[in-house]
Order: C-alpha cells, then sequence, then structure tokens
C-alpha cells in the first residue's frame, strides 16, 4: 500500500494563510483523483477539496474561493493552498487517495494527518 506524507499544518491567525503538501512515492498522486478531507474535534470526517487526473476540481462550499488544490507531476506531490484561514477550519487535515493496485484490486490509502489552527 503507498504511503502518504503530508506536511505544512501548524497555527496561524484568521485571515493568515497555510500551504499543506501530500507526497507520495510512485505515480500514484498523477493517475489517481487526490482528496483532501479534514476533522475537527468531535466531528465526522469531511471532504475538502479533490484533483482530477486531468486537473478539474472539486471544492466543499466552505471553503470556494478561499483554498486552491493542485498538483506536482515533476515532485509527486498535491498541495492545498489555504487562504484567508478561518476559526472554523481548524481540524487535522487528511490526504487521500484511492487506486487500483497491480493486481487491479482496489485499495484506499490516507495519510496520517497534519494538525491546522486557526486562531481568532
Amino acid at each position: 500500500q503507498v504511503q502518504l506524507v503530508e506536511s505544512g499544518g501548524g497555527l496561524v491567525q484568521a485571515g493568515g494563510s497555510l500551504r499543506l503538501s501530500c507526497a507520495a512515492s510512485g505515480r500514484i498522486l498523477s493517475f489517481n483523483p487526490v482528496d483532501w478531507h479534514r476533522q475537527a474535534p468531535g466531528q465526522q470526517r469531511e471532504f475538502v477539496a479533490r484533483i482530477n487526473p486531468d486537473g478539474s476540481t472539486d471544492y466543499t462550499d466552505a471553503v470556494k474561493g478561499r483554498f486552491t488544490i493542485s498538483r506536482d507531476n515533476t515532485k509527486r506531490t498535491v498541495h492545498l493552498q489555504m487562504d484567508s484561514l478561518k476559526p472554523e477550519d481548524t481540524a487535522v487535515y487528511y490526504c487521500f487517495v484511492e487506486y487500483r493496485d497491480s493486481t487491479f484490486r482496489r485499495v484506499s490509502s490516507w495519510g496520517q494527518g497534519t494538525q491546522v489552527a486557526v486562531s481568532s
């Protein structure tokens, strides 16, 4: 199973910015849809953004216009640029990808998560 490694979380004041990164070996992130999800304390994990292999993107309404998901194929990395952060964006952010392995079995992989905290 491919391992996803997230980085870039931290503490920021409201209105500030952070850039999260998700890295993986091989071309998994280039050839499959990649999601960012988040989980706030006491709440269920929720979808944040997706980038498809063709570069098209999708966002949950709460982050549209503030977050941007992108892919760097040369570095095999997916980024989540988060601007105009709000306290309600505070959560652990997870990278997620679903792909087929060499036997065409569907495999789901989550990163370990990176904490984002936004102070008011």
